[in-house]
């Protein structure tokens, strides 16, 4: 169901243009840490003056986020993510949110 899967499922407008890219959004962010982090910090030191001394980290964040959002390889990666959880959710009813918790130990 994994790579042949994903070609049999027909996703809507919605799904294409905001739901993968939400993802794509989110996982750019996770590979990017590195970027975010040194943007947020220098924010939390300038104050007020974040516009102009934190140039520098916020193109860096930017180009390291829009690598990530041009590249095509990477929406197949998510769209693939999105199909199998939508597949998995379809299945069982349950959000992946739910599925990834753990149960408690002692009942």
């Amino acid at each position: 169901m994994e790579a042949a899967g994903t070609e049999e499922i027909r996703l809507r407008c919605v799904e294409k243009d905001v739901l993968i890219p939400k993802l794509m959004r989110e996982k750019a962010k996770e590979l990017c840490v590195d970027k975010v982090e040194a943007f947020n910090h220098c924010c939390k030191e300038s104050g007020l003056l974040m516009v102009f001394k934190c140039r520098e980290e916020n193109a860096a964040l930017k180009q390291c986020l829009t690598t990530y959002y041009k590249d095509p390889q990477f929406f197949e990666q998510c769209k693939e993510e999105y199909v199998n959880e939508k597949l998995a959710f379809e299945r069982t009813g349950i959000p992946i949110k739910n599925r990834q918790q753990k149960l408690p130990t002692s009942m």
